[in-house]
């Protein structure tokens, strides 16, 4: 799949609009930010009252950048309409700089699941909406071939995460998606849906989540309040996931993998498609994958690596899976094992 570098000046304004957009989720606030330790790790929550009660709703994980953005929170605040028009100025040059975006429809959908806390609360945007979003992540300008067309928005989540965080969605993603005209799709668990499809177009929204057993069957997502399909190897993709921003109106702030972690699990799902290895959708995992890999060992060699020994490392079946689909990528197979003896990904 051919790419050319994006322009300085679109570099500029996609890290401008992230930037903005995680502002305003910071000033955002009702009450008072609280910090929260669970197992070894930090957390940030408002607190506010209800009543005669106390709520706390979660904001995220600690991190530097998190703390000075919750310290400036009531400047942030009064800046919130300058900020939008900003960012309605920063998404215009990103058009005009030919960035993809996603479809209006696309668009209102992820804005009213973001909106109902579904990536704040640790959903991840994955599949080949996830893909396109890497655009500007790496600063390449995409062709638009078969690589990154898909009418599927796949959500997932780590099961025992979404326990812990204690909080919830704003809205039930049901009533949110019936808003769109979405419908569950029938599974062998009576009552229990984790695909959901549009009637009135072909889009379909699925609910996923890792399996840490020998079955993969469904498994209850308890703050985004749906069940997932519970698939094995998906935990690696969903290690650190990464804040990007969606080119749609003003704006909206989604949760995706980090790209070298995705292009490795590509190379793992395009094995183990129920379809077989030579379906379109295995294809397409196969082109996804190599068009990251062959970027990432250039930009970002280090990172590549440490996720291509990671998965390596995780066991012979993970081995089994990526060695059967670079069999069909030999130049592909070739990078990589550049990569693992130079450490560096020269040619």
């Amino acid at each position: 799949m051919p790419f050319r570098r994006h322009s300085p000046i679109a570099h500029a304004a996609w890290h401008d609009l992230l930037r903005s957009l995680q502002d305003d989720a910071a000033s955002d606030l009702r009450g008072t930010p609280t910090r929260v330790e669970r197992n070894g790790r930090c957390y940030w929550y408002d607190s506010y009252r209800v009543g005669t009660s106390v709520r706390k709703a979660y904001i995220g994980e600690d991190s530097a950048d998190l703390r000075r953005r919750l310290a400036r929170a009531a400047d942030l605040r009064s800046q919130r309409d300058e900020r939008r028009r900003e960012r309605a100025r920063l998404i215009r040059i990103l058009r005009a700089e030919g960035f993809m975006g996603v479809d209006a429809a696309t668009g209102s959908l992820l804005a009213a699941l973001a909106s109902a806390g579904v990536f704040r609360l640790g959903g991840t945007l994955v599949g080949t909406h996830a893909f396109r979003l890497y655009e500007g992540v790496l600063g390449v300008r995409y062709a638009f071939d078969q690589a990154a067309q898909t009418n599927d928005v796949d959500i997932a989540s780590f099961e025992r995460l979404s326990l812990a965080l204690g909080d919830t969605v704003s809205e039930p993603l049901q009533s949110v998606l019936r808003d769109f005209a979405f419908e569950p799709v029938p599974t062998l668990d009576p009552g229990l849906a984790w695909r959901w499809r549009q009637t009135r177009a072909d889009l379909l929204v699925e609910f996923l989540t890792p399996s840490f057993e020998a079955e993969e069957g469904l498994r209850p997502l308890a703050a985004l309040g749906v069940h997932a399909q519970a698939l094995h190897f998906l935990n690696f993709v969903l290690a650190e996931p990464i804040s990007v921003p969606v080119t749609y109106r003003s704006g909206v702030v989604v949760q995706v993998p980090r790209p070298e972690r995705f292009a490795i699990h590509k190379l793992i799902v395009a094995d183990r498609r129920r379809e077989g290895a030579d379906s379109l959708k295995s294809v397409k995992d196969r082109l996804q994958a190599a068009f990251l890999i062959e970027i990432l060992a250039e930009d970002r060699p280090d990172d590549l690596l440490e996720a291509w020994e990671t998965a390596r490392a995780a066991g012979p079946r993970w081995r089994e899976r990526l060695d059967a689909s670079l069999a069909r990528l030999p130049d592909t197979r070739r990078r990589l094992q550049q990569l693992s003896v130079t450490g560096e990904g020269a040619a």
